[in-house]
């Protein structure tokens, strides 16, 4: 061909083989057809290609490597080797079956579409048919490696292609498939499937690395990993491009948060709430996020591209039957406004799984923005609407009863117990897994942090608030019982009741009723918080109490009364786990009751060792104070005695 461009110039500048200039080859005639030496080149080129070519598929179909080798150097040197590569890869037996069942559709069992909607059952796994492929692709690339080894000079190229073609048509053609029918069954089944068939295929890659390929019993060469990898990453750039992907794990798990805790909303959307003033603005957040998630429920179970399966699935998780067509007069029991540490535990075990997902489809550098993502999703979900719904309930349940003229109802109490037990797991799971997966980027980290530390906060003031307001509740009631106490019922005549029986209704009524109150209390709050609640209390009851019998005339009979008012009243608070400070204080009644029984001397005895100021004064009191000790005096019975006279004038 140099020769000819040489020796021929014009058959290598003339079109549609006519001379430009007759003169060249000796032909006087202009336009006349002469010898064309490039064309017959060209076409001996052609000749000469296609038999090699034909020679080389004769040789692939007898195992002649040596012969294959032959050919393809000469066609490599010939004109790159494009050809005979092209010829390998697309006339491959492999790429010829997989052809004719590619356009199979993918059916799967139906209860294995069902499992994979199903947010409580485990996923399962691959689907059936990508398997299968993936399977053979992996057998196919350890044989034609070993044929490719030996039947082509530059091996790694053929292989890359063989390759690229493996992954661009045959596994992403059934690939895209899957997907496609995994998308119409639900938005969680696209997930599991995405998730598996990435697994699976990531398998598949690590595998062939390992086994070497072209290279075996030696791993891949960094070439043929480097091709691997990318043409794995290849695969799922659809579906991770930008926020696609943690949109889509975001929209499901709302869609599973708002059908389970469905009911829930309804029951404290339609619950009475506190007609004005500071609860009803404390409480008004809650209650949007409330309207929010039922409204965003109702919207998607009447929207037109849900699918069937999606839409029972929903319904199921509700526990709504498709037969309620209104859905905002769907009946709702007490329990159904309960807080559920399953429910909680079945949102972080859907939550996790999504974490997975996650780690394993997104890039390492996007984890903490897509981590933060789901910690928002949490903190809304189970943090505002769940858990502080419920204590928003149990502190206007209890704020309305402040006042209450009857036995206060604290069952309200039990209810924070799941609420504190679920805010704790939630805690413990941000920690110990979100935050952690955000500490490559310190930014993101922090703002993680705090995010989760004013969720929290918020959770443990209203929770606080709760605790506060059931000691107003118990000590507004004790005020009231004590302030019903007759006048004389510390001036019985001594020949109308026995020993046994001094004990007044008064006394044990408010003593049952705190024995009740902190018996409630006490399977919600524990450990220091319970102490810190149980002082507060006590401290408060024995300042009612103390300055209770300030107010009653006693007669020795009734100094009797007193004596077993007060034990009971002290055993009763001692009960509860008290600072050491507090504890002194609730012992100090003790003394209230001896004031009233003991003689003149030891009146005097007593009077020698009391405080100089107010025994209430600055929190829990040690002493008895002279204005105290006079007034509890003065109210015997005796008080005008010369005995007990002569005691009050030596203060």
């Amino acid at each position: 061909m140099r020769i000819s461009q040489r020796l021929d110039p014009a058959s290598w500048g003339q079109a549609n083989g006519l001379s430009r200039n007759a003169a060249t080859n000796g032909d006087s005639h202009s336009g006349a057809r002469v010898h064309n030496t490039r064309e017959i080149l060209e076409k001996f080129c052609e000749t000469l290609e296609q038999d090699l070519l034909k020679q080389f598929n004769n040789s692939y179909r007898k195992q002649n490597f040596d012969d294959m080798m032959e050919c393809a150097k000469v066609l490599h040197d010939f004109n790159g080797g494009a050809s005979v590569i092209a010829v390998f890869v697309n006339q491959h037996q492999f790429f010829i079956d997989r052809d004719q069942l590619i356009a199979d559709e993918v059916t799967a069992d139906g209860d294995v579409w069902e499992q994979l909607a199903d947010p409580d059952a485990d996923p399962p796994g691959v689907e059936p048919s990508l398997q299968s492929l993936v399977d053979e692709v992996r057998i196919v690339m350890q044989e034609e490696s070993f044929i490719i080894r030996r039947a082509f000079p530059y091996y790694e190229t053929v292989l890359i292609k063989f390759i690229q073609r493996v992954f661009q048509q045959s596994i992403q053609q059934r690939l895209e498939m899957v997907l496609e029918k995994a998308d119409s069954i639900s938005s969680l089944a696209f997930l599991r499937s995405l998730h598996a068939s990435r697994s699976y295929i990531g398998a598949l890659v690590e595998d062939l690395k390992t086994h070497g390929l072209t290279e075996h019993p030696e791993a891949c060469s960094a070439q043929i990993a480097l091709s691997l990898d990318q043409q794995l990453e290849e695969l799922f750039v659809p579906y991770m491009m930008g926020n696609s992907y943690i949109d889509r794990e975001k929209k499901s798990l709302e869609e599973l948060y708002n059908s389970l805790l469905f009911k829930y909303n309804i029951y404290h959307s339609r619950r009475k709430k506190a007609p004005s003033g500071f609860m009803a603005s404390l409480a008004q957040q809650g209650n949007q996020l409330i309207a929010s998630a039922k409204d965003a429920y109702l919207e998607r179970i009447d929207s037109t591209d849900l699918t069937p399966t999606q839409k029972a699935m929903m319904l199921r998780v509700a526990g709504v039957r498709d037969s309620d067509k209104n859905k905002n007069e769907i009946e709702v029991s007490e329990s159904d406004g309960v807080v559920s540490i399953a429910n909680a535990k079945r949102m972080l075990t859907w939550l996790a799984e999504g974490v997975r997902r996650t780690l394993e489809l997104g890039s390492q550098s996007e984890t903490p923005k897509d981590v933060n993502i789901l910690l928002n999703l949490l903190i809304t979900s189970m943090g505002h609407t769940y858990v502080e719904t419920s204590l928003d309930a149990a502190l206007e349940k209890a704020t309305s009863q402040e006042t209450s003229k009857t036995v206060p109802d604290m069952t309200y109490i039990q209810n924070m117990r799941p609420a504190i037990t679920i805010t704790s797991i939630m805690e413990r799971f941000i920690t110990v897994v979100l935050i952690r997966l955000a500490e490559p980027n310190t930014t993101v980290r922090r703002s993680m942090e705090a995010q989760s530390k004013m969720g929290i906060d918020a959770i443990e003031k209203k929770a606080s608030g709760v605790v506060k307001s059931t000691i107003d509740v118990i000590v507004n009631y004790v005020t009231r019982t004590l302030a019903q106490q007759k006048k004389g019922d510390f001036l019985p005549r001594d020949d109308l009741m026995g020993i046994e029986s001094l004990e007044t209704a008064t006394c044990k009524s408010i003593c049952d009723f705190l024995a009740r109150g902190t018996a409630l209390v006490e399977q919600t709050v524990d450990g220091q918080n319970l102490e810190v609640f149980s002082s507060e209390l006590a401290l408060a009851v024995q300042r009612l109490v103390f300055e209770h019998f300030k107010k009653f005339k006693v007669n020795p009979t009734g100094g009797l009364m007193v004596t077993k008012d007060i034990a009971k009243y002290v055993a009763t608070l001692k009960v509860w786990p008290l600072t050491k400070e507090v504890e002194t204080a609730v012992e100090l009644l003790t003394e209230i009751g001896y004031l009233f029984i003991i003689g003149p001397d030891a009146l005097r005895e007593r009077s020698r060792n009391l405080a100089s100021g107010p025994t209430l004064a600055g929190g829990a009191a040690r002493k008895l104070s002279k204005a105290d000790f006079k007034t509890f005096i003065q109210n015997r019975e005796d008080a005008r005695s010369v005995g007990v006279q002569s005691v009050l004038a030596g203060l």
